[in-house]
């Protein structure tokens, strides 16, 4: 057992050391993947045809595991449940509008492109990781 908490322990300072934009990386990757099955999930139940509201459904559900995992291994805000609550606040803002070009970019794609969906939402994922970052640093997560 002593084995397994000092693995756990050194993983954790490992992690730690690393730069936030690193984090950010691995961790976003978590949470776009999650949303994306999560997409594919409600796309496939639809057939193929309601993309939009895909989207809408696995960004709501994905939000949560996303607030609670930037805010614990990326930027490592601490406080009471006020602190926290102002915090999914302005998540919820860099949500909205990360969102909102990640809407557009589906949709040009699947409309104007006549990219298959699937495809579509991956591309418009990497288009908006770099906005939703900075957001989140310099916004929701402002120390």
């Amino acid at each position: 057992m002593q084995f397994f908490i000092k693995t756990f322990w050194s993983i954790w300072n490992f992690w730690f050391r690393l730069p936030d934009k690193l984090r950010f990386l691995f961790v976003g990757g978590f949470n776009a993947s999650v949303q994306y099955s999560l997409y594919v999930l409600f796309l496939w139940l639809s057939e193929g045809r309601r993309y939009q509201v895909a989207l809408v459904a696995s960004w709501i559900i994905s939000s949560f595991s996303s607030f609670a995992t930037q805010k614990i291994f990326v930027f490592c805000t601490r406080g009471t449940c006020k602190d926290w609550i102002k915090e999914y606040i302005k998540c919820f803002g860099v949500w909205i509008t990360s969102y909102f070009l990640n809407a557009v970019v589906l949709g040009l794609l699947v409309t104007i492109a006549k990219m298959n969906p699937y495809w579509a939402q991956i591309i418009a994922v990497a288009c908006t990781t770099i906005s939703s970052y900075i957001l989140m640093k310099y916004f929701a997560f402002k120390k």
